[in-house]
């Protein structure tokens, strides 16, 4: 079965290990509603060099390809400090059995890449965003992301702006720059 969607998105990347006070205010003082419990896996990436446009993934029995269909560029996030938007086409195949999805023998050495994750997320105003852990390659990563579904007549990329900065407003972090603002190719493109 296959599903595809746009996607308006923004997240940004943080090395080390998730700070008490960002982790506290993604708990108590986020705006919205929590989605279900925060969840441990691990999904498996094909690492592409240089190739910021294109996400392949193994994610609980489903091969998730994205392909990066728009830059909108660098925005201001209240609390959050400054980011960059993409849109993205998202496209997605399950097999709970993973036999048509996987190379042949599994996940071997080389181009593919696993990523632990320890994620929490909420919803607000058409908006699913997440506080993740990451672990790649013995290394301690968290990220803040934000995506909501583009419809007709559903999103648009100034009620993206305005709810992403709407969450921001209690953000008491570090700020975040518009350097640590990108998608997963990217930042495989750092920690490979």
């Amino acid at each position: 079965m296959t599903n595809d969607f746009i996607t308006l998105e923004l997240r940004w990347f943080n090395r080390g290990i998730l700070p008490t006070k960002v982790n506290d205010w993604f708990a108590t003082d986020c705006p919205g509603d929590t989605l279900g419990l925060p969840e441990t896996r691990e999904d498996v990436y094909l690492y592409i060099p240089d190739c910021p446009y294109l996400n392949i993934k193994f994610r609980q029995g489903s091969l998730e390809v994205k392909w990066r269909k728009a830059e909108l560029g660098m925005r201001q996030f209240g609390g959050f400090g400054e980011g960059s938007i993409e849109q993205w086409i998202k496209w997605s195949c399950q097999d709970s059995t993973s036999e048509s999805l996987m190379p042949k023998g599994g996940v071997m050495q080389g181009s593919w890449v696993r990523v632990k994750k320890a994620r929490s997320q909420r919803f607000y105003q058409e908006i699913t965003y997440e506080l993740t852990q990451l672990t790649v390659n013995n290394e301690n990563w968290w990220t803040i992301a934000f995506e909501a579904l583009v419809e007709v007549d559903t999103m648009n990329l100034e009620e993206f702006e305005q709810g992403v900065s709407e969450i921001g407003q209690t953000y008491q972090g570090l700020s975040l720059q518009n350097h640590q603002s990108c998608a997963y190719p990217t930042w495989l493109n750092q920690v490979v």
